[in-house]
């Protein structure tokens, strides 16, 4: 840290302060949608438009309040547009979640530390892989929405999303430590920034999760139905 200077550093407390706030109104969202299912097009449109607004909104001390308010709405609308996938995940192991919650937790952990504690710009070249990266996972999103979606596209998104947005973790952090060493300390933006990567990593872990558990429950109800023929047959 003694290569980051003390603005820098007291800006980077802000954000992560900003960020745990956020998270905290996202599962609020999340817990608002599994008591009264809100979740759907109507949170995914209201959180793009308050992404829109947020980022349209210049960043002086007039408007700080209201782009913290929308900020916050953002993270509402958006832990309510996540409900849908976390109800679907408690129905098939609850424990899941938790699981999930940790392992983006302790991942964004790491890596957001292993960004700050590295050389200056040491990962800025992440930009461009990463942008290109994003680009096939769009196009990769588009082509199954008008053709159709395989098994093997679908494992492929999810596992490449994954990594995909853990390298974000990593580049913007580097990005918004050197964009406050200019003198941006739109603390407000960059907790989004950083919002987006923990929300992508936490949906595709829990993804990944219940699908293996999914697998196992099958596996073991096949091995059930195959022991129960061989005990009749025996019988």
């Amino acid at each position: 840290m003694q290569k980051i200077s003390p603005d820098v550093q007291n800006h980077l407390k802000r954000v992560y302060f900003t960020l745990a706030c956020t998270l905290l109104v996202s599962a609020l969202g999340v817990y608002s949608h599994l008591l009264w299912n809100i979740g759907g097009l109507l949170t995914a449109t209201g959180l793009m438009a308050s992404v829109v607004w947020l980022l349209s909104t210049p960043p002086n001390p007039y408007n700080e309040g209201k782009r913290v308010k929308l900020l916050m709405a953002a993270a509402l609308c958006e832990g309510a547009s996540l409900g849908p996938l976390v109800g679907l995940v408690v129905n098939i192991d609850p424990g899941i979640v938790g699981t999930a919650l940790v392992g983006t937790s302790l991942t964004f952990a790491c890596f957001s530390a292993a960004a700050i504690f590295a050389q200056r710009r040491e990962f800025m070249f992440l930009g461009g892989i990463l942008g290109s990266g994003l680009s096939i996972l769009l196009w990769l999103n588009i082509s199954s929405a008008l053709f159709g979606e395989s098994t093997a596209t679908f494992e492929f998104e999810i596992y490449f999303g994954l990594l995909l947005f853990i390298g974000y973790i990593i580049f913007d952090t580097q990005a918004i430590i050197e964009r406050a060493d200019h003198g941006d300390y739109d603390y407000i933006e960059h907790s989004l920034q950083l919002f987006i990567d923990f929300v992508a990593v936490l949906a595709r872990l829990l993804i990944i999760m219940a699908k293996n558990s999914a697998r196992k429950s099958e596996k073991e109800e096949e091995k059930r139905k195959s022991e129960k023929e061989k005990k009749k047959r025996r019988d």
